[in-house]
């Protein structure tokens, strides 16, 4: 590819360099008088003909590389104070900071989303008339953080400057955790007392067979995507709960069960239970993609849909205890990235990686992006760093050009001394846009423009567009001696110097790309250095 490219540079200045000469040529025959009428006049003497002039900024058309892609996210938790604010009485300052130092940590380590829960137990690290302010925010259930600022606008506002995404993460259903402290008037578990069930491991939760209930995290969910400039909305694993936060009894439903069975209900009490979740489900995908089409929804399920999917995989059933049919989800299609936890280690005998990962991938039908989860803070290996990293070259393998992870969580990144090292040294050496969402409509970007000005030993590369609105992130392509290399840029990064020399090598062009919030490529312009 280095030769072709260099011919097509050296035919492409002949070529210019020919029809310059050639339209000087007759310009200078067209000033000339007829042979009809200069027979009696005197030409003027011959002299040297002018040099063709190369514009210094000549736009042109090439073959630009390809862009690298992948989902590189972290689960950043709030609830019981798991990851952020790591303290329930920090000041806001201490707690802009903390969110500070994790964002510069992903975006140095070529990260490029984050996972942020916002809504740990029915309520809220953001501004709302729906849900109180959060227990793990100011350490009381509905007093404002002070001085009194937005959380979720700040880290949004913060991700964005870095390139990162930043997904909204929900629990749609648990009311109340045991850690939260104790219910106040101004908790859901009272405002919501005739929808909300206690457990007998101190959590509450919302009844999801309750219209009452869908309806409620149907606002809540719309009420963020409208009034909140996110990527995507996120859910994880927490639907009917786990049986041990009952201690082994069955959900406590009786109430909705016998309102069923009353207006002529036929589904046995476990499809039930399966089709208020699947309902709800693809009643929040709709609603976000009516809101905002370009807002995505995801969902991180228990990594094993029944024992036996695949052959040989042991364990919980999420189908049967959490009444998910994640595997309905991803076929049907209402999810725009799903991602299960697959929190066990390559060769662990009754949930192995790769295998859990080729069943899920068998499923997804409908070719939503597929990014698994990664327990990178606690999966049991005597090298954690190398267990990830192999796992992210697995995930590679089988995904493609579609690849991606999520980290559970950020903790993994920071408690581990070579967990970092590890990555950006290995798989995340090099930044990556996350990959295209081709299902959901988009709007057209326009071409930048690109302007390039000599400053002696740089070049001041600078660019612009029309619609800037709908773009999230630059791609700025510099060729040196014919080879191409590409460079991730923030949206408020609108220039850059560029030497004319690097490592020995020649700067010949460069080209600048916009992307939009799907990953959307905008068409190319490309100049020329001489």
């Amino acid at each position: 590819m280095r030769i072709n490219y260099l011919k097509l540079i050296i035919l492409s200045g002949v070529f210019t360099s020919f029809m310059a000469c050639s339209t000087q040529s007759n310009a200078v025959n067209a000033s000339l008088p007829s042979k009809n009428t200069a027979k009696n006049k005197t030409l003027p003497p011959a002299g040297p003909k002018p040099e063709a002039v190369i514009p210094p900024n000549e736009t042109f058309r090439t073959m630009l590389p390809e862009i690298k892609r992948e989902f590189r996210g972290a689960w950043i938790a709030s609830v019981a104070n798991i990851n952020w604010p790591s303290r329930n009485n920090l000041s806001v300052d201490q707690q802009k900071a903390e969110a500070i130092n994790m964002l510069n940590m992903l975006k140095d380590n070529n990260f490029n989303a984050v996972i942020f829960q916002v809504r740990p137990s029915a309520d809220a690290l953001y501004t709302s008339t729906l849900e109180p302010w959060s227990y793990f925010l100011t350490g009381q259930t509905g007093v404002a953080p002070y001085p009194n600022y937005d959380p979720l606008q700040f880290w949004i506002e913060e991700a964005h400057k870095r390139g990162l995404e930043l997904h909204v993460w929900l629990n749609p259903y648990r009311a109340h955790h045991s850690n939260g402290g104790a219910p106040n008037s101004l908790s859901m578990v009272n405002k919501l007392s005739d929808i909300v069930i206690r457990l007998k491991n101190g959590m509450y939760w919302l009844d999801p067979a309750n219209p009452k209930t869908q309806g409620h995290v149907s606002n809540v969910v719309k009420d963020i995507v409208k009034r909140y400039d996110i990527d995507a909305v996120h859910f994880d694993d927490y639907f009917y709960p786990y049986a041990t936060y009952n201690r082994g009894a069955d959900f406590p439903d009786n109430a909705s069960w016998n309102e069923y069975i009353r207006n002529g209900g036929t589904l046995s009490r476990a499809d039930w239970r399966r089709d208020n979740v699947n309902k709800f489900v693809e009643r929040i995908y709709k609603e976000i993609h009516a809101e905002k089409s370009y807002v995505r929804f995801g969902i991180s399920p228990f990594g094993i849909w029944k024992p036996g999917y695949p052959q040989g995989i042991i364990g919980s059933s999420q189908y049967d205890e959490l009444y998910a049919d994640a595997k309905l989800w991803l076929n049907k299609g209402w999810v725009d990235y799903f991602s299960p936890q697959l929190y066990w280690p390559i060769e662990s005998k009754g949930q192995p990686f790769e295998p859990l990962l080729q069943w899920w991938k068998s499923e997804n039908t409908l070719n939503r992006h597929l990014w698994p989860g990664l327990n990178t803070v606690e999966i049991r290996s005597s090298d954690r760093p190398s267990e990830i990293k192999n796992q992210i070259e697995i995930s590679r393998q089988v995904l493609g050009n579609n690849a991606g992870e999520i980290h559970w969580s950020i903790a993994g990144l920071t408690k581990n001394a070579g967990m970092l090292p590890a990555l950006k040294n290995g798989p995340y050496k090099d930044k990556a846009l996350v990959p295209k969402t081709p299902w959901l409509k988009a709007v057209s970007l326009q071409t930048p423009s690109l302007f390039i000005n000599d400053n002696g030993s740089f070049v001041q590369a600078s660019w612009s567009i029309k619609n800037i609105k709908e773009v999230f992130q630059w791609v700025l392509f510099t060729q040196y001696n014919g080879i191409w290399e590409t460079e991730i840029l923030t949206l408020d990064q609108l220039s850059k110097e560029i030497p004319k020399s690097k490592d020995g090598k020649t700067l010949n062009a460069a080209a600048i790309k916009a992307i939009d919030r799907l990953g959307n490529e905008s068409d190319y312009t490309a100049k020329q250095i001489k």
